[in-house]
């Protein structure tokens, strides 16, 4: 049984990478996927606002894609879930370290005009 889904959409300028459901062990290579897809794009947004769990393998390829894509020069913003999937992130205090939004359409924001 599949509960998760992962998918990439263009917003303007921006790649978005788009995960819902519980992201865990078995949908990190559709992450690391979905994330090569990003590849080459300057602004990138990470939508984990539809995540209902997440486990520390999806995690940890959430944190090295975002890196990765920061050393190729991409800008990131990733957007956090509110509740339960949000408590890895703050357990981790990575919240404080990665480049995080409150909102898909803050995010957007945050990673500037498009033109």
């Amino acid at each position: 049984m599949d509960v998760h889904t992962v998918a990439t959409e263009e917003s303007g300028h921006t790649r978005i990478v788009l995960a819902a459901g519980e992201v865990d062990a078995f949908a990190a290579p559709d992450l690391l996927s979905a994330f090569l897809e990003t590849r080459g794009a300057t602004r990138v947004l990470v939508d984990l606002t539809r995540v209902s769990f997440m486990d520390s393998t999806a995690l940890g390829a959430i944190v090295r894609s975002v890196r990765e894509l920061g050393e190729d020069g991409a800008e990131v913003r990733v957007v956090l879930p509110s509740g339960s999937a949000r408590r890895i992130f703050e357990i981790t205090t990575l919240d404080r370290v990665l480049p995080v939004a409150p909102s898909r359409a803050e995010g957007l924001a945050a990673l500037g005009p498009t033109d």
